[in-house]
């Protein structure tokens, strides 16, 4: 799990990435409203290549979504934008552990009245076995996609920002299984971020205690050339998550030095690459210490 736990970037860059996929069809003027300025503030914030500056200026954009939410309660919708932001400002740029607990905590809260509202037999989900919630992903279409996406990664975040309960943490598995639902329920232009997540969730363990590190590289190689390369967070997740686990430094420094050797500045990716460089020049400086 320390893997998990360990990365800064690897839960904002998918919560950031969950902004892409709000729709503007809102039910509602002020939904309307917050849709756009969701859409525009994710190009903005994934384009900017100071995190200094998101760090900054997001938490006005939070109070506003906050006033929407009060606004529309029971649309899903601004729902799941207040997640999104509220999960991937507090993964990344909470700045304490007790600040970023309460931050994905609202993110968690937010995005589980977003899917509730949308799928039914989710509001149960926190007392399902296993096997249950498992039974429970059939009935998602299509039309869910979006508000699952938002679940997934609010209760990722969640879980990195309180570490500490083990309750939390075994609720990892089920976060994959509706990671693996989403893609098959899914539009295409979001699933990198999502091959990058379930590679990193197949790379926590070796194989000898359940781990499935080539079923890691597949998706880590998978979310690279949807991408074309251009979001180097993956490189990263690749070193960190499958080379170091099966102790493969020339494919780890490889990786790594493909990232350095980039120009971080990408449509769409800015951000992320900007920190996926600090990442890995902090896992360089570590490699003889670790290999």
């Amino acid at each position: 799990m320390r893997e998990f736990l360990s990365s800064k970037t690897r839960l904002a860059m998918l919560a950031i990435a969950a902004f892409s996929v709000l729709n503007a069809g809102c039910s509602t003027l002020v939904a309307s409203a917050a849709g756009g300025l969701a859409d525009n503030l994710s190009t903005a914030i994934l384009n900017q290549d100071d995190p200094q500056t998101v760090r900054d200026g997001a938490p006005a954009y939070l109070l506003l979504l906050d006033s929407f939410a009060e606004g529309s309660p029971k649309n899903p919708d601004i729902l799941s934008s207040s997640a999104n932001l509220y999960a991937s400002y507090g993964a990344i740029f909470a700045g304490d552990e007790a600040r970023a607990a309460r931050m994905t905590g609202r993110a968690r809260d937010y995005s589980e009245r977003a899917i509730c509202i949308s799928y039914k037999r989710s509001c149960n989900w926190k007392d399902d076995t296993y096997d249950e919630f498992l039974g429970s992903l059939k009935g998602l279409k299509k039309k869910h996609a979006k508000y699952v996406y938002s679940y997934a990664i609010s209760s990722l975040a969640y879980i990195r920002a309180h570490s500490g309960d083990w309750n939390a943490l075994a609720e990892l598995p089920q976060m994959e299984a509706l990671l693996n639902r989403y893609l098959e329920i899914s539009d295409a232009n979001v699933e990198a971020s999502v091959h990058t997540y379930l590679g990193i969730l197949s790379s926590l363990r070796p194989p000898s205690l359940g781990g499935e590190p080539e079923k890691a590289r597949e998706h880590f190689e998978k979310a690279i050339a949807l991408t074309q390369g251009r979001d180097l967070s993956v490189k990263v997740e690749f070193a960190r998550g499958y080379a170091r686990l099966m102790y493969e430094r020339e494919l780890h420094d490889k990786l790594l030095h493909e990232v350095l050797a980039a120009d971080p500045r990408q449509d769409g990716y800015t951000l992320t690459n900007v920190l996926a460089q600090q990442d890995a020049l902090a896992l360089l400086a570590s490699a003889d210490d670790y290999f």
